[in-house]
C-alpha cells in the first residue's frame, strides 16, 4: 500500500474529535427529551415552591426565587442577542438577494399571508366569544374592574417604526421604594424594539447595496459577525432545558391555578380558540399545500415550547428563525427577513383571538350589545392593529386598541389580569407557531422550500454546524430561482 493510500485513510484531528463527541452524545439525552424532562421537574418544583408558601417575613421562599432567577437569565440572555441578530441577519439576507427580482414579492406575500391566517384566527375567536358567552359565565367582581396602565394607539405604528436612534436601544430606569416608603434602590434596564432594527437593517441593507464595491468590507464583516452572534447564540440555547424550569416552576409557583376559577369559562374559550389555530387551522394550511403536518411540529418544536414558557415571542425569535431555516427548509436569506418581522406583526394569539373573546366578554360584563359593525371593526383591528401597535409589546395593548375603538370600558382590562400570565403562555406558543408557519407556506408557494429537508426536520437538527461556504450561496440561489417562477404566476389568486 503506498504512503499516499496510508495517509488517506488516517483520520485527521477534526474526524477524531467528531468521533469522540459522538460518542459521548450517545450517553446524553436528545434535546426533545431534556425538554420533556424539563417540563416534568419545572412542575414538580413549582409545586414544591407553592407548597412551601412565602417565608415568615412574607418574601418569596429560596425555591421560587431560583426559579426566577433562572427563568430571567435565560430569557435576558436570549432578548441580549436579538438586537445584533436581527441587525446582522437582515443586512446579510438583503446581500444574498442582490440581483433577485422578486424579493419585494415575497414581503408582501409574506404580510397577505400574516393578515390571511390573521383573520382566520379573530374569526374563530368571535364565533367562541358568541357561542360560549364567557362575560355572562363568570364570578369576578365589579370591583376588580381597574384602567390599564398603557394603552394602544392607531399613532403607535409611527412611534414603532420610525427609529428613535440607531438601533432603537433606549436605556430606562426606576426608583424602587420600601415599604416604610425610603429608597430601596435604583434599577436600570437596556430595552429595544425590534421593528425598529427592522427599518434600520433594511435601510443599511439597500445602502450597501447601492454603494457597490466599496461596501463588500462590510458586508464581508457583517457576515462573519453573524456567525459569531449564531455561534453564542446555540450556546445560549443548549440552556433552554434549564431555562424551561426556570420558566415554568416559577409560572406555577407564582400565579398557581386558583384564580382561573372567577375566569373559568373565559380561560376555557381563550385556550380553546388557541387549540383550534394550532392543531386545526395550521395544518390544514400546511395540507393544503401538500405539506406533512408532523413534519412542521416536530421541526417547530423547539421555538413552540419556548415560546409557551418564555412568554416572550422577542424573546424566542432567534429559536423560531433558526428552526424555520435549520428544520423547515426556508431560505435563510429569507426567513432572516420573514421571521423578525413576525415576531412584531404577527401574532394569532395575542392580537387576534385573545382581543376578540376579551373584548366581547367586556361586552357582555357590562351588559352593552355588540352590532355587525364592531365585530367587523374587531376583525378590523386584529388583522391591521398588530401592525399598528408593533412598536409596543404585551397583549394589554392590542386589547386595549380594540376596546378603544369598540367604545367599550376600558376598566374591563382590570377584569382580566389575574390570569393574564396563565393565558399568555398559550398566546406566546401560538404566535411563535404563525411566525414560524408563515414562511414555509410562502416558501413552498414560491418554489424555494427544501422540501427534503423540511420532510426529514427534527429538533436535534436545531445544532446541526453550518456551512458558512455554502448557507449563503443556498439561500441566494433558491430565491433567484424563484424568480423564473415570478413570471408565471404573477397573478395568483388566494
Amino acid at each position: 500500500m503506498s504512503t499516499s493510500s496510508q495517509s488517506a485513510q488516517q483520520e485527521t484531528p477534526a474526524q477524531v474529535t467528531d468521533t469522540k463527541a459522538h460518542t459521548w452524545r450517545r450517553f446524553i439525552p436528545s434535546f426533545s427529551t431534556q425538554i420533556l424532562i424539563s417540563l416534568v421537574v419545572a412542575v414538580l418544583l413549582g409545586w414544591a415552591a407553592l407548597e412551601i408558601g412565602p417565608t415568615s417575613s412574607g418574601t418569596d421562599n429560596w425555591l421560587l426565587v431560583t426559579l426566577s432567577t433562572i427563568g430571567s437569565s435565560f430569557v435576558t440572555l436570549l432578548r441580549a442577542v436579538v438586537p445584533p441578530l436581527i441587525f446582522t441577519a437582515i443586512v446579510a439576507s438583503i446581500a444574498n438577494l442582490r440581483g433577485v427580482a422578486n424579493g419585494a414579492r415575497l414581503a408582501a406575500k409574506t404580510i397577505l399571508w400574516f393578515a390571511i391566517t390573521a383573520l382566520i384566527a379573530v374569526t374563530i375567536g368571535i364565533i367562541l366569544g358568541l357561542v360560549l358567552k364567557p362575560g355572562t359565565h363568570t364570578s369576578v367582581s365589579l370591583s376588580a374592574a381597574a384602567d390599564p396602565s398603557h394603552t394602544g394607539s392607531w399613532l403607535d405604528f409611527l412611534d414603532g417604526i420610525i427609529p428613535s436612534n440607531f438601533l432603537g436601544i433606549s436605556a430606562s430606569s426606576a426608583i424602587e421604594v420600601d415599604a416604610s416608603g425610603a429608597i430601596s434602590g435604583i434599577t436600570s434596564a437596556i430595552n429595544f424594539n425590534a421593528l425598529q432594527i427592522i427599518v434600520v437593517s433594511i435601510a443599511v441593507g439597500v445602502a450597501a447595496l447601492k454603494t457597490g464595491k466599496k461596501a463588500e468590507p462590510f458586508l464581508s464583516f457583517n457576515e462573519s459577525l453573524l456567525r459569531i452572534v449564531q455561534t453564542v447564540l446555540w450556546w445560549i440555547i443548549r440552556l433552554a432545558p434549564l431555562g424551561t424550569i426556570g420558566l415554568l416552576g416559577n409560572a406555577v409557583a407564582s400565579y398557581g391555578w386558583g384564580s382561573l376559577a372567577s375566569l373559568g369559562t373565559f380561560a376555557v374559550a381563550v385556550y380553546l380558540g388557541l387549540a383550534l389555530v394550532l392543531f386545526v387551522v395550521y395544518p390544514v394550511l400546511l395540507r393544503l399545500h401538500g405539506l406533512n403536518i408532523a413534519s412542521y411540529f416536530r421541526g417547530a418544536w423547539p421555538a413552540i415550547q419556548l415560546g409557551f414558557v418564555s412568554r416572550s415571542s422577542i424573546g424566542t425569535m432567534p429559536v423560531t428563525e433558526r428552526v424555520t431555516h435549520r428544520n423547515l427548509g426556508v431560505p435563510r436569506a429569507y426567513a432572516s427577513f420573514a421571521v423578525p418581522l413576525g415576531s412584531t406583526t404577527k401574532m394569532d394569539g395575542c392580537a387576534s383571538i385573545y382581543p376578540a373573546i376579551s373584548a366581547i366578554f367586556v361586552a357582555q360584563f357590562f351588559g352593552v350589545q355588540l352590532s355587525l359593525t364592531d365585530y367587523l371593526l374587531i376583525a378590523f383591528v386584529a388583522v391591521f392593529g398588530s401592525a399598528a401597535t408593533a412598536g409596543v409589546t404585551g397583549a394589554t395593548v392590542m386589547l386595549t386598541l380594540t376596546l378603544s375603538t369598540l367604545g367599550l370600558p376600558l376598566e374591563g382590562v382590570g377584569l382580566l389580569l389575574a390570569i393574564d400570565p396563565i393565558l399568555d403562555m398559550g398566546r406566546t406558543a401560538v404566535n411563535v407557531a404563525g411566525q414560524a408557519l408563515v414562511p414555509v407556506i410562502v416558501a413552498k408557494r414560491e418554489h424555494i422550500l427544501d422540501e427534503e429537508q423540511y420532510r426529514s426536520a427534527s429538533a436535534e437538527d436545531l445544532f446541526a454546524q453550518d456551512d458558512s461556504e455554502q448557507q449563503a450561496p443556498e439561500g441566494a440561489d433558491a430565491l433567484t430561482a424563484a424568480s423564473t417562477h415570478a413570471e408565471a404566476d404573477a397573478v395568483e389568486t388566494h
